[in-house]
């Protein structure tokens, strides 16, 4: 069966170590959309962080942004869907990780806020081109009615790898919690994730879930890489990501976005 919507992470998967899409993956994706295909990126960056690589590829269908937490319509800006912590839960938890000694970061539709800006906070501004605030988060969170999309802890990996599964017992209940890169955990309302949301846009489009395929190369992936019917893991994906997926491209510097595309998308379209 022809693949009819495409859903891509970002960092590490669609951008090289750069931070840029490669004139390879750029043609294949445009030449999937000009056949009629869908596609769409799904990250877990904000989506003011996503919106200028949704504009260079001329993405005409909705980006899932904060693991599934928002999704929104790249031009317009309007927010499809939205699923937040609520705010007293993520001062609960923002508290919980400072008497820990951690560093946290929560974000509110396009912003993101942290008490006091540092090395991590830095690195991340770097990564994703966006410029973070400071504040009292117990102050913030007791303003704020609804509640933040997400939470982003930073430490070392072995640091977050021994610190997870505390946080699991205590709010495993109430948050998903998982890991886009080595150095970042990060917390959503419990029940969103990638897959969760890829199947909401699927069904939008009335798309079999046999004719999507996701690629992804990071824990955050794996909802969506184990939801579609073609789940592709990135070359430079870590072990466990590609035991769970159907296909292993290769990497982010190699244009595994591309050869994905070009192999089990343009080349099955009659």
């Amino acid at each position: 069966m022809a693949i009819r919507l495409v859903a891509m992470d970002l960092d590490d998967t669609l951008l090289r170590d750069n931070w840029t899409i490669s004139p390879r993956v750029v043609k294949a994706i445009q030449k999937a959309q000009a056949q009629g295909v869908k596609m769409t990126i799904a990250t877990g960056r904000m989506p003011i962080s996503t919106r200028p690589y949704a504009e260079q590829l001329g993405l005409d269908v909705p980006v899932i942004t904060y693991h599934g937490a928002m999704i929104q319509q790249v031009l317009s800006g309007e927010i499809l869907f939205r699923r937040v912590i609520p705010s007293s839960l993520a001062a609960e938890i923002v508290q919980d990780v400072a008497d820990r000694g951690l560093y946290a970061q929560v974000y509110l539709k396009d912003r993101v806020i942290t008490p006091q800006v540092n090395e991590w906070s830095r690195e991340y501004a770097r990564i994703a081109s966006v410029h973070i605030e400071e504040a009292d988060l117990s102050i913030l969170l007791s303003q704020e009615l609804e509640g933040v999309e997400k939470i982003l802890l930073m430490a070392e990996e072995t640091e977050l790898d021994q610190l997870a599964p505390l946080l699991g017992q205590r709010y495993g209940e109430k948050v998903h919690i998982t890991k886009s890169k080595p150095c970042f955990l990060e917390m959503t309302d419990c029940t969103v994730n990638k897959g969760v949301a890829l199947a909401a846009l699927a069904k939008q489009f009335g798309i079999a879930q046999e004719e999507v395929m996701a690629i992804g190369d990071s824990f955050n992936d794996l909802e969506m890489i184990k939801y579609a019917g073609v789940g592709v893991a990135m070359g430079n994906a870590r072990q466990e990501i590609k035991e769970q997926a159907d296909i292993v491209t290769t990497t982010n510097e190699e244009d595994g976005v591309a050869e994905a595309i070009e192999r089990y998308v343009l080349d099955r379209i009659l």
